[in-house]
């Protein structure tokens, strides 16, 4: 076994690992980051018709179908949703539709305001500051002053332009009475690229944002990864870690096999998880020659949240140009998002106002595919009639923590190196049952109060789990959690998480600003606290 040393191993080189590997970098630590997938290859387009998904496998969003080297095998037999990733340099925000939302203040205090989840250590003014801060990193672009949030930083870039099916869906929300904002988004112009703080020197080449002649999608192979490894940090990619190595109490390194199928050993003074919410569970369950670590509480892979979606798209008379814009989203509402007894459930939504997409999008992704088929003699007269004149919206659910719902590992299926697969077993709660019917009932008044002839309805989108949050929950409570409030296992003092797994809760946002602000909260205390 060949050997090598680090001061730091970063174990996923997606948004977490580029946020931490570009803060560690260039602060007196040797840096070296174990991706197990490889960097995107944008000379094969992400999305060729605009929105669109790619029928070119290598960016298809499942990782049984992709089946790269870099993947691991999935089973999702016994789940209610799919779970999703991109495996590789940047992660799962080279995919992701860069839509930017910071959590409310209620959002940390679940279990104080409703009696139900779990409260988290810290509260969002804590928080406040590093939200700020990727902000700037990311170059996103925002209107300050929602009234839902608390004072604070405005966005460095002010919001996409509001398109035409932007406007009409005001119009609806105006006459219901219901509150609306332009929506935060991770998508720049692309001369805005000199402004990134650990960016690429050179100029940057397509990153697919369904605009892509003129704005750049913010994901951390393009922010973050360039400047990191110019500070001096490595990154080995092609590197499927099989198990954290721990002597005596402590995680001295990790195992790992090379693109080149070679069995290496890095020793590390610290190593930091970065690998997802079902990557971290999987390696933590698989190390030890199987038997775990840091897994005292009983909870690593447990209470795995997915944030159940729904999708409505309103079909309209009158062109909208709703098939042709930007990633990310027209606008949001959370006029619904605070928790309230009398509607029969806990926890919010938040909903985004997106393009419908190009004509694949009408042919085989959702909602289409659960309204009336497409397909047969009336094909080009009903494409005709939906392509162009409808909006999406998305509802992004509170997803509530069950120790039930959780990541174990699959031996009957191997990854390329010969670790175990994951099995998820998910079931959906009838808190997000009525949940999600009452935000599909209420986005459909918008959708019709804006002049929608028809609204076709997924209320449940199965191959949806992008957001793979709790399976190694933070607390003070060694009993009760994985990681203390920084991300610190409770078991191994030199193992940390800086992933979303950690989440106590889900909230009803999408993560990326969030999961981008812990990681920097936790690496800057990293920094501080360096001589554990």
């Amino acid at each position: 076994m060949m050997t090598e040393s680090t001061d730091v191993l970063i174990i996923g080189g997606g948004l977490s690992g580029a946020v931490t590997a570009a803060t560690l970098s260039g602060n007196g630590f040797d840096v070296l980051c174990l991706e197990q997938g490889d960097w995107p290859d944008y000379s094969h387009p992400v999305h060729p018709l605009e929105i669109d998904d790619c029928p070119d496998s290598r960016w298809s969003r499942m990782p049984n179908e992709r089946g790269s080297a870099g993947d691991y095998p999935i089973d999702a037999t016994e789940s209610s949703i799919e779970p999703l990733m991109w495996n590789g340099v940047g992660g799962s925000s080279v995919l992701y539709l860069a839509k930017w939302h910071r959590m409310l203040p209620e959002d940390f205090q679940l279990r104080t305001l409703t009696g139900a989840g779990e409260d988290w250590p810290f509260g969002y003014s804590e928080l406040e500051p590093y939200y700020t801060e990727a902000e700037r990193q990311f170059l996103v672009g925002g209107l300050a002053g929602d009234p839902d949030y608390p004072e604070g930083g405005a966005p460095p870039l002010p919001p996409l332009p509001m398109r035409e099916f932007g406007h009409r869906l005001v119009k609806g929300f105006d006459s219901l009475g219901w509150k609306w904002w332009p929506s935060a988004s991770a998508v720049f112009p692309r001369e805005e690229a000199a402004g990134l703080p650990y960016g690429p020197e050179e100029p940057l080449g397509t990153v697919s944002t369904g605009d892509n002649r003129r704005t750049v999608k913010a994901s951390s192979d393009v922010t973050h990864w360039p400047g990191a490894l110019r500070a001096g940090a490595r990154l080995e990619t092609g590197a499927q870690v099989r198990q954290i190595v721990v002597e005596k109490g402590r995680a001295t390194g990790a195992d790992f096999v090379d693109s080149k199928g070679r069995t290496r050993r890095v020793a590390a003074e610290h190593v930091i998880l970065c690998a997802n919410g079902i990557g971290t569970p999987r390696l933590l369950l698989a190390s030890d020659e199987g038997r775990g670590i840091a897994n005292s509480s009983g909870l690593v892979g447990r209470n795995l949240m997915m944030h159940p979606l729904a999708a409505l798209a309103g079909v309209f008379d009158s062109e909208i140009d709703g098939a042709v814009s930007p990633l990310g989203a027209q606008l949001q509402s959370t006029h619904f998002y605070s928790s309230d007894p009398s509607r029969g459930f806990i926890g919010g939504a938040k909903w985004g106002l997106q393009p419908a997409g190009g004509a694949a999008s009408h042919l085989l992704s959702y909602p289409w595919t659960k309204g009336t088929p497409v397909w047969g003699d009336h094909f080009a007269d009903s494409l005709r009639e939906r392509l162009g004149h409808s909006a999406m919206f998305s509802i992004v659910t509170e997803d509530l923590p069950h120790t039930s719902n959780r990541v174990v590992l699959d031996h009957s299926r191997k990854d390329r190196a010969g670790g175990p697969g994951a099995k998820i077993e998910y079931a959906l709660d009838d808190n997000s049952r009525t949940l999600l019917k009452f935000h599909i009932d209420k986005v459909t008044e918008v959708l019709k109060a804006a002049g929608a002839r028809e609204v076709v309805v997924d209320p449940l989108v199965r191959a949806s789990g992008w957001h793979l949050i709790g399976t190694t929950r933070m607390g003070e409570d060694p009993s009760t959690s994985v990681v203390d409030q920084f991300g610190t296992a409770h078991d191994i003092p030199n193992l940390h998480v800086f992933d979303s797994s950690t989440w106590p809760t889900s909230s009803g946002f999408n993560p990326a600003a969030s999961q981008a602000a812990i990681a920097l909260r936790s690496s800057n205390h990293f920094l501080e606290e360096a001589s554990w």
